[in-house]
């Protein structure tokens, strides 16, 4: 896919840094914090995300990851601090948040797909709904998606009929359709068969190296390794620790870092 097709390589066109890796922050968390009733799920958080950067947030579970996700494109309301993207910060709520929406994508942990449509009519209708696209120019684009997540030859059937894998590379298509600065995964293989991981974190790897701006929350250590340029070690509602992946795996600095670690890595 080219970028005159606006496909996700996103290597040049939307403005003037657009996805140069180091070319300036995209994804802005400043003070942020989130409460659950009495649980403060959010401690403070700050995080930077540069154009073309792919940060992986990792840790135990109930420490937050998955809030600051959805956080991101305001599926979670914050209690305090801001959240920029692309140096706009998130609306409260109506057309703007909606428009905001589109340039965040986000692929869940269980697959979103709506059973009623085909894998086609799933990935096409945002770009039809949201950004008023044709539906020739919406399935051109669509089908590109499609062959490029691995299955072109699904896109006729419904979800009920392909396995998890396939379901969650449609996920990604679909999220990819909207053309969007930013994708949030939020424990996209956590859902599936061990077998069916490795061809979604497959995908995700070609976004990584394609330029896509990624903030990934998984359990995936060797996705971390192999594909990100920042590990997000967070824990209690806060983040612990920050690091390249080479320096969290082989050097943590923090005790809760070292003892997580120590537990994961060795079974």
């Amino acid at each position: 896919m080219t970028d005159s097709e606006g496909g996700p390589e996103l290597t040049k066109g939307d403005g003037p840094d657009d996805a140069i890796p180091g070319a300036g922050p995209l994804v802005v968390v400043e003070h942020v914090d989130k409460h659950f009733g009495e649980l403060h799920v959010l401690k403070d958080i700050n995080l930077t995300v540069n154009r073309g950067e792919v940060v992986v947030v990792i840790g135990p579970s109930g420490g937050g990851k998955s809030t600051l996700c959805r956080s991101i494109n305001r599926l979670e309301p914050i209690d305090g601090g801001t959240i920029l993207v692309d140096g706009k910060e998130l609306p409260k709520e109506g057309k703007d948040l909606a428009r905001l929406r589109a340039d965040v994508g986000m692929v869940f942990q269980s697959f979103n797909l709506f059973a009623h449509k085909t894998i086609l009519e799933n990935v096409t209708l945002g770009p039809i709904k949201v950004r008023k696209q044709g539906r020739q120019e919406s399935e051109k684009h669509a089908m590109e998606l499609l062959d490029r997540v691995g299955i072109a030859n699904q896109a006729q059937k419904y979800p009920a009929q392909l396995s998890g894998g396939q379901q969650q590379r449609a996920a990604i298509a679909r999220s990819l359709a909207m053309k969007p600065k930013v994708m949030l995964f939020d424990e996209p293989t956590s859902a599936l068969d061990p077998e069916m991981v490795n061809e979604v974190l497959d995908v995700m790897t070609g976004l990584a190296r394609d330029g896509m701006t990624m903030i990934v929350v998984t359990h995936e250590m060797g996705f971390a390794r192999r594909a990100a340029q920042k590990v997000v070690f967070m824990a209690d509602g806060q983040i612990v620790e920050e690091n390249t992946p080479d320096e969290f795996f082989t050097n943590a600095r923090t005790d809760r870092a070292k003892d997580f670690l120590s537990k994961i890595l060795t079974h």
